[in-house]
């Protein structure tokens, strides 16, 4: 075993690398073509990156979201996924996804926008933040080389979505922007056919990009991860100010948004920053803008700290409402009754919800049954 160790360390790859070329060679080996279960698409320079700025012959400004990578032949942004070559950026990603799911739609988590139907769901490999509590580090912090990636066009995906029956497409699991060219394909080929596009993003974009996006999305769930850039810089290696940006954008495009506050103990849990970040929510986004506190459980860089209380999710969502905030709830808790929409005029249940469950819905022609009260959203 030692020697196995040390054979990786000397050719400085991966085992899972290891395991690709062993079975590509296999593949040419026995002259077989096609194997199901995986799918070897190398690294490419063949989809030439949006949004970039050329220095030189041999050196690019990427201008996608703000951190601005300055490139030369052969290095990588930050993201793992665009790399120039002979002076043009390049997209490593594209048609190369490493995750399709189908999920439901509160998965996402999406509460006003299609309720219980099923998201047709893709991702690839790569990330422009180093979060240390992200839930998918297997495939958000690696670059492509590392991950088992799918020929996957947008025209697949569209066609898979209809044959499915998904009435919409999310770009979900890791960052949708840093394979920006990718989804806003997509999105222009599901619009085409009818389909709604929706993405998970940590907002982090620059606004040129961001508007063009919009053009295309029809929901949006933003990651506002903190409140503060101190958090930012320590916990995720992004900026806030670039994420209140994207926000702005969004929502003045008639996008339909929602935001996720993943709330971890003793690191973004004060009440005063939650308070100012509801406040910020309302004044610039407006009250029915739906906030979803989500409970925090230890994973890849943060196995130290303990899960959320359910008591300090209560907190943040009384603070919440007592800044306005029409529809807030709290995720990650089974169970827990807020996770259902009440109507902010008569307070009963209108959507009624168990996990990723819809229970009932009591929405009709987007108001609700009982008073009359239009409930935000896109229910249809």
């Amino acid at each position: 075993m030692d020697k196995i160790n040390e054979y990786f360390l000397e050719q400085k790859i991966t085992r899972r690398q290891f395991l690709k070329r062993s079975i590509l060679f296999l593949v040419l080996s026995l002259g077989l073509k096609k194997i199901e279960s995986l799918a070897f698409s190398g690294i490419t320079f063949d989809k030439e990156a949006m949004f970039y700025g050329k220095i030189d012959e041999q050196t690019v400004q990427c201008q996608l979201c703000p951190r601005r990578c300055t490139l030369a032949n052969g290095q990588r942004g930050f993201c793992r996924v665009r790399e120039p070559k002979a002076g043009k950026l390049y997209s490593l990603v594209y048609n190369k996804a490493c995750a399709v799911h189908i999920d439901p739609m509160e998965k996402k988590p999406l509460f006003h926008f299609l309720p219980g139907t099923p998201v047709y769901s893709i991702a690839t490999a790569g990330c422009n933040f180093r979060c240390k509590f992200c839930q998918n580090w297997q495939i958000s912090q690696l670059p492509p080389e590392e991950t088992d990636n799918y020929d996957f066009s947008p025209k697949d995906i569209v066609t898979q979505a209809l044959q499915n029956n998904c009435p919409s497409i999310a770009y979900t699991y890791t960052e949708p922007s840093i394979f920006y060219e990718y989804m806003l394909e997509t999105a222009k080929l599901a619009k085409s056919r009818g389909l709604r596009s929706m993405y998970h993003s940590n907002g982090s974009l620059n606004p040129e990009p961001a508007e063009e996006l919009s053009l295309y999305l029809d929901a949006a769930n933003v990651d506002l991860k903190g409140f503060t850039q101190d958090f930012y810089s320590e916990f995720c290696a992004g900026y806030l100010e670039a994420v209140l940006g994207t926000l702005k954008i969004l929502k003045r495009n008639r996008v339909w948004l929602e935001i996720t506050n993943l709330v971890i103990p003793t690191v973004n849990d004060d009440p005063g920053k939650i308070s100012q970040m509801c406040l910020w929510i309302k004044d610039n986004l407006g009250p029915d803008v739906p906030l979803h506190f989500s409970r925090f459980h230890p994973q890849y860089k943060l196995t130290s700290l303990s899960s959320t209380p359910v008591h300090t999710l209560e907190k943040a969502r009384a603070i919440a409402e007592a800044a306005g905030l029409n529809f807030v709830y709290i995720g990650n808790v089974p169970g827990h009754p807020a996770e259902n929409t009440y109507c902010p005029s008569c307070r009963k249940p209108v959507i009624l919800r168990s996990g990723y469950s819809i229970l009932n819905n009591s929405i009709v022609s987007g108001k609700c049954k009982f008073c009359g009260r239009e409930i935000p959203g896109i229910f249809s």
